[in-house]
C-alpha cells in the first residue's frame, strides 16, 4: 500500500496530549497532529526522527502537519493508528493475507446491535465473518504487545466477538503491527488486564486471534509476516 506523500523530515520535540505533538522542521518549531492516542513513551524521545506531512494548502486546520512515522532503531513504525484497516482492505481486496485467502470482503464498517467491527466476510460457503483490526506499535525484545494504554473500546469489542461466536457465528481479531522487528505476540496484561483477559476468554470461545507485522518506508508498507500469538497469562509473566 502507498504511503501519501510527501513526507518531512522532523525532529520530536514534545508532547503536550496525546494528539498532539510538537515537532521542529528546519529549525521551527509547529503543532502537529498524532493519530496514535497510545502512550508511545519508548518511541517518542526528546529529539526523535519523524516523518511528518504537511496539512494541506489552505486547510482551516489549527496544526500545520500531521506525524506519520518515527524512526526506532533504524527502523521506521507507523503511528497511524487508522492506517492498518486501510492496508487490510487492501490487502483483503487483492487477496494477498494468507489467513484470508478463502474469504472475500463483503463491506468494511458493519454493525451488530450496539458494536461496529471493521469488516464482513464471506467465506467459500457464504458463512458471515465479522473481522476487528487492532493496531500495534509497541515491541519489547521481539514480542508485540497490545496496548500500550488502557482500552475500554478494545475489551468490548472481544466481548462482543465472543458472544457472536458463541450464538453461531463466525468472527476473530488480526493485531495489525506495524514495524518488522516482532517475532511473537501478546496482550500486554500488565497495562491492561481486562482486555488480556477478554482477549483469551474470545480465544478460547472461538474467535480466531492472529498478529501480522509490516514493512514500513517513507513511501509504502507491505506485508512482512505472520507472527505468532501467546494469549496465555502466566507465559506473559514468565517472559518479563
Amino acid at each position: 500500500m502507498k504511503i501519501k506523500g510527501p513526507l518531512v523530515h522532523a525532529k520530536f520535540i514534545e508532547r503536550p496530549n496525546r494528539f498532539i505533538t510538537v515537532i521542529e522542521v528546519n529549525g521551527v518549531q509547529y503543532r502537529s497532529h498524532l493519530a496514535d492516542p497510545g502512550r508511545l513513551k519508548e518511541l517518542l524521545t526528546p529529539g526523535a526522527d519523524l516523518m511528518v506531512r504537511k496539512a494541506p494548502i489552505g486547510s482551516e486546520r489549527k496544526t500545520k502537519y500531521s506525524t506519520v512515522m518515527v524512526k526506532h532503531k533504524g527502523q521506521l513504525i507507523s503511528l497511524v493508528s487508522s492506517l492498518p484497516n486501510q492496508f487490510v482492505k487492501e490487502m483483503l481486496e487483492q487477496k494477498k493475507l494468507p489467513m484470508f485467502n478463502n474469504y472475500s470482503m463483503v463491506r468494511p464498517e458493519i454493525s451488530v446491535g450496539d458494536h461496529r467491527f471493521d469488516f464482513l466476510l464471506n467465506d467459500q460457503q457464504g458463512n458471515k465473518f465479522y473481522l476487528e483490526i487492532k493496531s500495534v506499535t509497541f515491541v519489547s525484545n521481539g514480542v508485540a504487545q497490545f496496548p500500550d494504554a488502557i482500552t475500554v473500546r478494545g475489551r468490548k469489542h472481544a466481548i462482543a466477538l465472543k458472544r457472536l461466536v458463541e450464538s453461531g457465528e463466525k468472527a476473530g481479531i488480526l493485531f495489525v503491527c506495524q514495524r518488522s522487528d516482532a517475532i511473537s505476540f501478546r496482550p500486554m496484561w500488565e497495562r491492561d488486564p481486562k482486555l488480556g483477559q477478554a482477549v483469551l476468554s474470545a480465544s478460547q470461545a472461538g474467535v480466531e486471534v492472529w498478529c501480522i507485522t509490516l514493512n514500513v518506508s517513507e513511501s509504502a508498507i507491505t506485508f512482512c509476516k505472520e507472527i505468532p500469538v501467546n494469549l496465555a497469562l502466566q507465559d506473559s509473566i514468565r517472559s518479563n
